[in-house]
């Protein structure tokens, strides 16, 4: 009798794991973690040297790399601004990087991911840099997650020497600047007052990270992790420093691949793996001008703040068992502003009316690479600047003028001069055998020419396009204004 009983609570207890299973299939979770000016070839899989990504390597082989993945801009705010909402961030009044100074932010009439997410019945957090606008107003909690650890702006911006850490004097740049805020929720958790702070913040948002997931492991969870680093001043713990043949920047990325592993380990440990789509991608290419202390664009032209290829395509990984096939490379176009309407497609969300850019590219993720969703991607940048268009294997480069990193860089720290260049007609780069745009070849393609130049006047009747003196299109929309 008492065998009988136990064979029949274990078949209970297999029954009810068994419904937990389906029901948690139904509803995949979500990890997207993202890094800040890692560039196209600072992952091993897409040919990083000196320092190696074991996590990420592997993440890849058993999911999917893509070869022509962009960020919606080539610099900080405006490329979260665009992941989020699925807009081109200027169509949404977010331009560059938002400073301490500033007092606007991300607009409460804006539909986020974690929105979508959280109308789903998902739980939802962010650990890291947030840079929509610091004000208790634009901060996630008042924007769709339930849970925010982490910087509200770039870790430059205090008033400390990236440097040496030491207090710069007031009256002069950035020695005006506050103190760096370390944000909990909607309040000043602490003040991270020198480089040793900086060092922490990788383990930090990772030790959150996990957290939330071993919490959360029952429920459907969207988890954003946007990494501090590696921004400058880099900062990295005691047991990855001097570990990288690079240095300081090897060293960064091993703890950011690192990270990467805690939370797919975690994942594990909690058996929601294979029911959990994990991406990892990073909001534009590498400064530079501050030499060893930056990443690299892989071979592409340029880097952060151009409309190059260096600046704005980045690396992407998805892993996603049973869904996405195993090492495989998808070679089609995508960009950050399709992951929004993508995941809703995925778990049957609903997007709001406000007009978006992005489209749903879940068939790539699935391997249907005879699927087309995205033909064309704008390269804005600046205030409201056109300075380029793709469409399929073509780009056109406009008119503009933009900072090159065509000089000596610095070192250690201390960042290189640019130059100011002018781009004074159109040029055609062939993206098949010229990723890394050198030869011009304009003159042999006048048709595609005119065919890409019809994309770029209707985005500028939409959008505007200052480099032809239009400030504004038919669709923009504000960003978020403080209240008071």
């Amino acid at each position: 009798m008492k065998k009988y009983i136990i064979l029949t609570l274990i078949t209970i207890l297999f029954a009810s794991c068994n419904q937990t299973t389906e029901k948690n299939t139904e509803k995949p979770n979500v990890v997207i973690i993202f890094i800040d000016d890692e560039g196209y070839g600072d992952v091993g899989c897409y040919g990083a040297t000196g320092f190696e990504t074991p996590n990420l390597d592997q993440m890849a082989s058993k999911g999917m790399r893509f070869t022509n993945f962009y960020s919606a801009q080539p610099v900080c705010s405006a490329s979260r601004a665009g992941l989020l909402t699925g807009c081109y961030p200027n169509r949404i009044g977010v331009s560059g990087a938002l400073f301490p100074h500033h007092k606007i932010g991300i607009n409460p009439k804006e539909f986020t991911m974690a929105e979508m997410f959280k109308e789903q019945g998902y739980v939802t957090a962010c650990f890291g840099k947030w840079h929509l606008g610091w004000q208790k107003e634009f901060l996630p909690l008042q924007h769709g997650f339930d849970e925010y650890v982490g910087l509200p702006y770039s870790n430059d911006m205090w008033p400390n020497s990236n440097v040496t850490g030491e207090r710069l004097p007031e009256g002069k740049g950035r020695g005006d600047y506050p103190e760096l805020p370390l944000i909990a929720g909607n309040e000043i958790l602490e003040r991270i007052t020198s480089l040793e702070g900086q060092n922490k913040l990788t383990t930090l948002y990772t030790e959150k990270a996990v957290d939330f997931i071993n919490r959360n492991a029952a429920k459907p969870f969207f988890l954003y992790v946007p990494h501090t680093m590696g921004h400058i001043p880099l900062g990295v713990s005691d047991k990855f420093r001097g570990k990288s043949e690079q240095g300081l920047y090897g060293d960064v990325m091993m703890e950011i691949d690192w990270s990467v592993g805690e939370i797919m380990n975690t994942l594990e440990k909690n058996n929601i793996a294979d029911n959990t789509i994990i991406v990892f991608t990073t909001d534009n290419g590498p400064w530079l001008n501050f030499g060893n202390h930056a990443g690299s664009a892989g071979g592409l032209r340029e880097g952060k703040t151009t409309s190059w290829e260096g600046g704005q395509r980045v690396p992407f990984i998805i892993h996603w068992p049973k869904n996405v096939p195993a090492g495989t490379v998808c070679n089609k176009l995508a960009c950050a502003i399709d992951l929004l309407p993508t995941f809703a497609a995925i778990i049957n969300g609903e997007l709001s009316e406000n007009k978006i850019d992005g489209l749903d590219i879940s068939s790539l993720f699935k391997g249907d690479f005879k699927s087309d969703p995205r033909e064309t991607i704008l390269f804005y940048h600046g205030e409201n600047n056109l300075n380029a268009v793709r469409k399929g294997n073509w780009k056109l480069v406009l008119t503009h003028t933009y900072r090159s990193y065509n000089t000596e860089p610095g070192n250690d720290g201390y960042g290189g001069k640019r130059i100011k260049m002018v781009i004074e007609e159109p040029e055609l780069y062939n993206m098949i055998r010229d990723p890394g745009e050198r030869y011009n070849v304009i003159q042999y393609y006048p048709d595609k020419v005119r065919e890409i130049m019809a994309i770029v006047e209707k985005a500028r009747e939409e959008l505007g396009d200052l480099n032809v003196g239009i400030e504004k299109g038919s669709e923009n929309r504000e960003s978020g204004k403080l209240k008071n």
